[in-house]
């Protein structure tokens, strides 16, 4: 797997941005449920919404490196190079990936952690992502993505740069229980035609939860043709309490 080139980079993303916002009008500002519980009136739906966080604040607030989650461990790996992959058509991008500069959606600071079983090759493993928006901006992302969950529900296609990978399918399944102390959170499942063997179907999942203005992403995968079934509760519960367990004293807390 392989990230896009930069100068595909930015034509996506100067047509993912267009298209992003242009839905988001479309849309009139209301809320999508995606799977998860609706968005409900917060600061962070303006423009004079909470603070955003620095790189700084978020690696605060994120696992640390080596840090245990059960049979599971944290660590810092940087940026997947998936985190690049981009989206056709446009409007399915937060599905695959919100990082910088591949929507107009930028978060001010993004924080980057991979969760896995040690030396277990074939077991699940989940991209952890804390991302800070300005201006309200967090709010949008989640508008954002739940026009994708609904328009993209058919399948579409990510580019790889060098290979393509069908998603055939794209379901809304239940967020976690702990997002009813959130202020809004999307889950999803995907069914993908594996890239090596298009007889294949994978199994992904996605769920993002906004806490004021910040977003904490998860995807988990399996390198198999087996259903996990959502991404590992266990490991999105220690994260969001971490998050907020540490969360007084940041801009986020507004103490």
């Amino acid at each position: 797997m392989f990230g896009a080139g930069n100068g595909n980079r930015k034509w996506r993303r100067a047509v993912v941005g267009a298209v992003v916002l242009s839905t988001l009008a479309a849309c009139g500002g209301s809320d999508g449920d995606g799977g998860g519980k609706g968005g409900k009136p917060s600061a962070a739906a303006s423009a004079a919404g909470p603070k955003a966080l620095t790189e700084a604040e978020l690696t605060a607030l994120s696992f640390t490196e080596g840090e245990k989650i059960g049979p599971y461990e944290a660590s810092d790996l940087g940026a997947p190079r998936s985190e690049d992959y981009t989206a056709d058509p446009a409007v399915c991008q937060p599905l695959v990936s919100l990082a910088k500069g591949v929507t107009d959606l930028d978060p001010a600071a993004e924080v980057h952690r991979e969760v896995d079983v040690a030396d277990e090759m074939n077991g699940t493993s989940v991209s952890v992502q804390l991302r800070s928006y300005a201006n309200g901006r967090a709010a949008a992302v989640m508008k954002a993505l739940a026009a994708a969950g609904t328009r993209c529900a058919g399948g579409f296609t990510e580019d790889r740069a060098l290979a393509q990978a069908k998603y055939l399918k794209v379901e809304p399944v239940k967020a976690p229980a702990f997002a009813a102390d959130a202020d809004e959170a999307q889950a999803y499942r995907f069914t993908i035609r594996d890239v090596g063997d298009g007889k294949l179907k994978l199994y992904e999942y996605l769920t993002l939860v906004r806490s004021g203005s910040v977003t904490l992403s998860f995807r988990a995968d399996i390198i198999s043709t087996k259903d996990i079934g959502g991404v590992p509760e266990e490991v999105m519960r220690a994260q969001w309490e971490k998050f907020r367990a540490n969360q007084k004293g940041t801009p986020e807390s507004g103490e």
